[in-house]
């Protein structure tokens, strides 16, 4: 619609107000060309009353076009369309040509004019459905004239733009049906309707196929009253969403037109995605309960060590586990297999106090991971964990120091940098005298395919950086 905006805003005289009105009129007019079996056109005056400009067409889907070629954007001097020009000056509905033009009134005035084309049926006569099709397109044109179409000026929402081949169906002011296409016949027998549904009440047809899934009492709402609305029928056979717009002939109720759709098939594959989502969310959390178990049973073991060496190793453990069990945590409350590792990081830097002891070290990220899969989040978390263990335990004197961690994505590429302000590496450092780092080493490279570098910084410290792809 921006170009039915932009339109109406640089070429025309169209109040923002009128404009709004206009684009709610052109999101739901795809349903009156259907309907009508006809080309539209929407004529808007110029500024200065030059003439009259397209800003916006549409073609039908129920039959051939009778516009092979786009006339968006087609100006028209004074005088060179005169039933135009006379449907906005009059407010009548104006034919000739095989062509009607049809006022767009908002109030009291005219802001526009459809012009409505259609090829020649030719010698057959319309079928009973081609006929229902034909009364609603007149009476909804009408409606249009009388300032009666659309309900509101804000544009309907896409969920509601229903195809009139999906289902239609025509009532009565009291209600009966008038007519019912096949496909709307098809989709009430899914609910479970037996028999015919022309001359039934359709409130009352419906409500009986219902069960708690859709109330009794919340039929009426959807199927009946002053105003248009939107919503689904439901029960255990099937699932329908439903549009009803009211007509109105004359200025009195005319009935309803209502569309609907079989939706079965969609909300039983949504409903299947819920429950998969759901199972996975439950699996990553037993699977967290589990890990905290663990961690847990190491940190008492760790408790029962005479040895200061073997209750360090128990400890190790017991946050290499715990760096696991904080993503299966997250993936446990998050939608689908993806975490937003910012938050995991900013976890994993608190845990530095545990091991700071008296010492000040303090630990910042700069930067962001944004979103990684479970797969690539597991691991870059133990890694992640290791290299600021490492850094906290064997970097700082007494007078503690500074980690940081800064990441750096560009579209799938992570590069990761942990630094520190430390005592840098010792003479003839190797990574596999560590087994934090040999850890590192082997995750980095075997489960991230990544690359990684130690290097000793000019002013003091350590820095590690990793490149992987998330």
């Amino acid at each position: 619609m921006g170009q039915l905006e932009d339109m109406t805003r640089s070429r025309t005289a169209v109040t923002a107000s009128d404009a709004r009105w206009l684009h709610a009129l052109v999101t739901d007019w795809q349903m009156i060309a259907d309907l009508a079996f006809s080309d539209l056109v929407l004529w808007v005056p110029e500024a200065e009353e030059t003439g009259v400009c397209a800003v916006a067409q549409v073609r039908p889907t129920t039959g051939p076009t009778a516009l092979l070629e786009d006339v968006v954007g087609l100006s028209l001097a004074s005088g060179a369309a005169p039933l135009v020009e006379q449907a906005l000056a009059t407010g009548l509905t104006v034919e000739g040509d095989g062509q009607q033009f049809v006022p767009v009134r908002r109030g009291a005035r005219v802001v526009a004019v459809v012009e409505r084309r259609r090829e020649a049926p030719g010698l057959r006569s319309a079928g009973a459905l081609e006929s229902a099709y034909l009364d609603v397109a007149t009476d909804l044109l009408e409606m249009i004239r009388a300032g009666e179409f659309p309900e509101h000026a804000d544009p309907a929402s896409v969920v509601d733009m229903l195809r009139v081949g999906d289902g239609f169906v025509r009532t009565e002011a009291d209600g009966t049906v008038r007519f019912a296409s096949p496909n709307a016949l098809s989709a009430y027998r899914r609910l479970g309707l037996v028999g015919d549904l022309i001359g039934t009440r359709l409130v009352v047809v419906t409500a009986g196929l219902m069960d708690r899934r859709t109330p009794r009492h919340a039929v009426p709402g959807l199927l009946v009253g002053a105003e248009g609305g939107s919503g689904e029928l439901e029960n255990a056979a099937a699932s329908l969403h439903v549009r009803r717009i009211p007509l109105r002939s004359s200025g009195e109720p005319a009935g309803a037109l209502i569309l609907l759709r079989d939706v079965t098939e969609l909300r039983s594959r949504e409903r299947e995605l819920m429950t998969k989502d759901a199972t996975i969310r439950e699996i990553h959390h037993r699977v967290k309960n589990n890990l905290q178990t663990v961690a847990a049973l190491l940190r008492l073991q760790a408790r029962r060590m005479s040895t200061d060496e073997a209750r360090h190793a128990l400890q190790e453990a017991e946050r290499r586990v715990g760096s696991i069990a904080l993503v299966h945590e997250t993936l446990s409350q998050s939608f689908g297999d993806v975490v937003d590792f910012d938050d995991i990081a900013d976890r994993l830097l608190r845990t530095v106090l545990d091991v700071a002891g008296e010492r000040a070290i303090h630990a910042t990220r700069i930067g962001s991971f944004g979103s990684l899969s479970g797969e690539i989040a597991t691991p870059l978390s133990m890694v992640l964990t290791e290299l600021i263990q490492n850094a906290a335990e064997h970097a700082f004197g007494d007078d503690g120091g500074q980690i940081t961690v800064a990441a750096n994505r560009i579209r799938d590429r992570i590069r990761l940098r942990v630094s520190d302000d430390g005592v840098g590496m010792p003479e003839g450092f190797r990574t596999g005298d560590s087994l934090g780092l040999s850890i590192v080493t082997t995750l980095v490279q075997t489960e991230l395919d990544g690359t990684l570098t130690f290097e000793s910084r000019p002013s003091g410290g350590t820095t590690v950086s990793i490149t992987l792809d998330a």
